[in-house]
């Protein structure tokens, strides 16, 4: 096998790529990023609470949770922007309807980042412009022009074809004038370039070393398609899970580990590169401010967003903090939303995509960005 040294896209100027990781089942913003100097905190959580002496201090406020400390360096390189208090304006707490809302950018058809990829001057489509490295395709992609969903690159495969099998394929597709035929072609376009890709042997840069887990090299693959030069514009990848009703600490603290884990590696693999490429991790609400019964904590609205690398302003919190006392909060008991996701995504979209109206994105709302570069 050949080590891998760049396999070319047909555009040979770095491209922009914005890697979207969803936290699906509600992760505790609360318990990731720690308001350590707010006493409410700690009358609130009594016995699920991160100490003061146990958080990576930010800033006066807040504290990073132990179990991400592997992106510490990042936030402190300034490469990672966190916003606390984030989240959407549907108040269901329902898993299934606050992640349709998000992924879809509100009650429209299509998905945000779909619409983002389909109208985007910037955007030059092709075979693996958009790859979701899932079971099947997140709904923020429905709607882009081309988009391959796949596990990994060994799964992303038709097996031993009989001879000549691949070429009559390829011949069938390429006879049909309409959508199938456009949607075979790009995937026997993509089932091409991912062979090249596979049979290159990727030596992480800088010293990272990916850890073992689906998440990180689902990163990792990422970082291949980056270098490879392959066109990336779009990566989606899910870390689930973090539903975490009973005990708190026993059920988060090994999945921010693999979060943590595998985008320190990302960040320290791509370098220099990183400029040209924003993660953003995001979740559809967070907790409860109050634990309960169970040592856990229940639906609740405002969680927290992370926005690294691209050129972002980072190592700070961004909030808009009123405290944790009960006539501060909203509904039974939880984190107001203080930035829409929109808002934090909007930036973001604008700087890879030279979009100057939103609108085709993010129908009918009136969007109020986030500053993330200044």
């Amino acid at each position: 096998m050949e080590s891998q040294t760049g396999f070319v896209h047909e555009n040979r100027d770095q491209r922009h790529t914005l890697v979207v990781v969803f936290l699906r089942g509600g992760a505790d913003g609360l318990n990731m990023i720690v308001p350590v100097e707010d006493d409410s905190y700690y009358g609130a959580r009594p016995l699920i609470s991160v100490s003061k002496k146990a958080a990576l201090r930010l800033d006066g406020l807040f504290g990073l949770n132990p179990q991400l400390s592997a992106i510490h360096g990042a936030y402190q390189d300034g490469a990672l922007a966190i916003i606390h208090g984030a989240g959407s304006e549907d108040s269901t707490r329902s898993h299934f309807e606050a992640q349709d809302f998000m992924e879809h950018g509100g009650h429209v058809g299509g998905g945000w980042l779909g619409r983002f990829l389909r109208n985007s001057p910037n955007t030059l489509g092709g075979p693996l412009s958009a790859v979701s490295f899932t079971k099947t395709q997140p709904e923020s992609l429905k709607g882009a022009p081309a988009a391959v969903a796949m596990e990994s690159f060994d799964a992303f495969s038709l097996g031993r074809a009989p001879s000549g099998f691949l070429e009559q394929l390829a011949a069938l597709y390429g006879a049909q004038d309409n959508a199938l035929g456009e949607a075979g072609r790009n995937t026997m376009q993509a089932l091409a370039r991912i062979d090249k890709l596979r049979n290159q042997v990727y030596r992480p840069a800088n010293g990272a070393t990916y850890p073992d887990t689906v998440f990180a090299q689902g990163l990792k693959q990422v970082a291949v398609l980056i270098k490879g030069r392959a066109g990336l514009e779009a990566a989606c990848l899910e870390l689930n899970g973090w539903d975490s009703h009973f005990a708190t600490a026993s059920l988060m603290d090994p999945l921010m580990r693999r979060l943590a884990g595998g985008l320190a590696a990302f960040y320290q693999d791509m370098g220099g590169a990183m400029k040209h490429a924003t993660v953003v991790v995001m979740t559809e609400f967070g907790r409860r401010v109050y634990q309960n019964v169970s040592f856990g904590t229940d639906h609740g609205r405002g969680s927290v967003m992370f926005v690294m690398g691209g050129g972002v302003k980072g190592g700070r919190v961004i909030n808009a903090w009123a405290g944790l006392e009960e006539d501060k909060l909203e509904g039974p008991g939880d984190l107001p939303v203080a930035y829409n996701y929109r808002n934090v995504i909007a930036p973001v979209l604008k700087r890879h995509g030279g979009l100057d109206d939103l609108d085709p994105v993010f129908p009918n709302f009136p969007l109020d960005p986030v500053s993330l570069y200044s």
